[in-house]
C-alpha cells in the first residue's frame, strides 16, 4: 500500500512571494503551449490554414486562452461542483490558486476566446481550434499533475497495488491515484495521437474532433476509478454527463469533415490562357487533368488562398476534374489573352473503404 507524499503546496519562496505548485503547472501549460505553437507556425506550408501567422500571433493566441481557460475553468468549477459552498463563501471564487478548475468550463472559455481571436484576425474558427487541439494535451498532463502534488481529485476505493492513500481525503483505505491516469491518458496518450494525426492536412474540423472524442473517452473510462466530484447525475458521474456533449460534438464534426472532404485550403483562384488544359472537343467544357499535371508554386496566376496547393502531386487516387463553362471552353483561344478565368475542382471517391484509407493516412 503506497501513501501520499504530502507536497508542500509551495512549490518556492521568493522573498515574501510564495509560487504554489498548482500556479507553476499553469506556467509549463503556458509555456509549452507557446513552443509548441511556435513549431508547428514553423511547418506550416503555403496554402494551409494560419500560414503567415507568427510566434507573435501564437502569443497573442495564448493570452486569449489563458483568460477563457482561467474564467471559465473557474466559473465551471463553482458552477458544476461546488455551488452551494461558493454561495457561502462568494470570496473564495477568487481564490484560484487553492485549485479547483473545471476543465468543461475551462473548454468553454476558451472556445468563446478562440472565437473572438479568430474573428479579430479574420481566420476561420475551425481552422484556428484544428491548430489549437494538439497543443492542449500537455497543458492537461501539466494540471492532472498538479492536482496529484496537491493530493486533490483522488479516485475510489481499491485493493489494486498501487492503491494510495490520500490522507486530505480523510480516510486511511488506499484508492486509485486517478490523477495519473489522466495525466497518462487525456495528457501524454492524447498529446501523441493529435499530434500524429495532424502531422498532413486534414479537413477542417477533423483534429478538433478527434480531440473532442479522444478526451472524451478518456474522461468517461476514468471516471468510473474517480471519486464523483459532485455525486451522480443519474446513473452517470457529473464527469460523465459533462462530457457526452464533447463525445457528441467531436463525433458529429468527424463525421462533417469526412462527410464534405472540406480541405483546408480549397482552390479559389485562376489560371491564365497559357497555362489551361486543352479542351477535350467533346466534354461540352469539362477538363480532366491527372494529378501529376497539377502545377507547383510556381505556377503564375494560380492562387490557393494565395498559396500553393496542400495537397501533394498524386495524393488523391482519382482524377482532377476542373470544370469551366461550355462557352467559354468553345470560344478559348488567342482572343481570350489577358483574361482570367476561374476553376474549381472537385475531389471525389466512389468507394467508401479507399476513402477511408486515405483519411486515416
Amino acid at each position: 500500500m503506497l501513501v501520499h507524499p504530502q507536497f508542500d503546496p509551495v512549490a518556492l519562496h521568493i522573498g515574501p512571494l510564495a509560487i504554489r505548485w498548482y500556479g507553476l503547472m499553469y506556467l509549463v501549460a503556458f509555456t509549452q503551449f507557446v513552443l509548441l505553437g511556435r513549431w508547428r507556425i514553423a511547418q506550416r506550408q503555403p496554402g494551409q490554414p494560419l500560414y503567415g501567422f507568427t510566434g507573435k500571433d501564437v502569443e497573442d493566441l495564448m493570452f486569449y486562452g489563458v483568460l477563457g481557460a482561467v474564467i471559465g475553468g473557474r466559473l465551471g468549477h463553482v458552477l458544476f461542483y461546488g455551488l452551494s459552498y461558493y454561495l457561502a463563501h462568494p470570496l473564495h471564487i477568487f481564490y484560484v490558486w487553492e485549485g479547483g478548475m473545471a476543465f468543461h468550463g475551462g473548454l468553454v472559455g476558451v472556445l468563446l476566446s478562440c472565437a473572438l481571436f479568430a474573428h479579430r484576425r479574420g481566420v476561420r474558427w475551425l481552422d484556428l481550434m484544428d491548430f489549437v487541439a494538439p497543443l492542449v494535451p500537455l497543458g492537461l498532463a501539466a494540471g492532472r499533475l498538479g492536482n496529484y502534488i496537491n493530493g486533490e481529485l483522488w479516485g475510489r476505493v481499491t485493493d489494486v497495488p498501487w492503491g494510495m492513500v490520500f490522507p486530505q481525503s480523510g480516510s486511511a483505505l488506499p484508492r486509485h491515484p486517478s490523477q495519473l491516469y489522466e495525466l497518462a491518458a487525456e495528457g501524454l496518450l492524447l498529446f501523441v495521437v493529435l499530434w500524429w494525426y495532424s502531422r498532413r492536412p486534414r479537413p477542417t474540423g477533423a483534429v478538433s474532433g478527434l480531440f473532442l472524442v479522444g478526451y472524451g473517452l478518456c474522461r468517461f473510462l476514468v471516471e468510473y476509478v474517480r471519486e464523483p466530484d459532485d455525486g451522480f447525475w443519474g446513473p452517470l458521474t457529473a464527469g460523465q454527463a459533462l462530457t457526452l456533449p464533447m463525445l457528441l460534438a467531436g463525433a458529429w464534426l468527424m463525421w462533417r469533415a469526412g462527410r464534405k472532404a472540406d480541405w483546408q485550403a480549397p482552390l479559389t483562384g485562376s489560371l491564365p490562357d497559357h497555362e489551361r488544359a486543352e479542351d477535350p472537343p467533346a466534354t461540352g467544357g469539362l477538363s480532366f487533368v491527372r494529378p501529376e499535371m497539377q502545377k507547383g508554386p510556381d505556377m503564375p496566376g494560380l492562387s490557393w488562398n494565395g498559396a500553393t496547393p496542400p495537397v501533394p502531386v498524386g495524393r488523391h487516387p482519382e482524377p482532377l476534374i476542373q470544370f469551366r463553362s461550355a462557352k467559354r471552353a468553345a470560344t478559348s483561344g488567342s482572343s481570350d489573352e489577358g483574361r482570367s478565368q476561374q476553376w474549381h475542382t472537385v475531389f471525389s471517391s466512389p468507394h467508401a473503404s479507399h476513402w477511408f484509407k486515405e483519411y486515416m493516412a
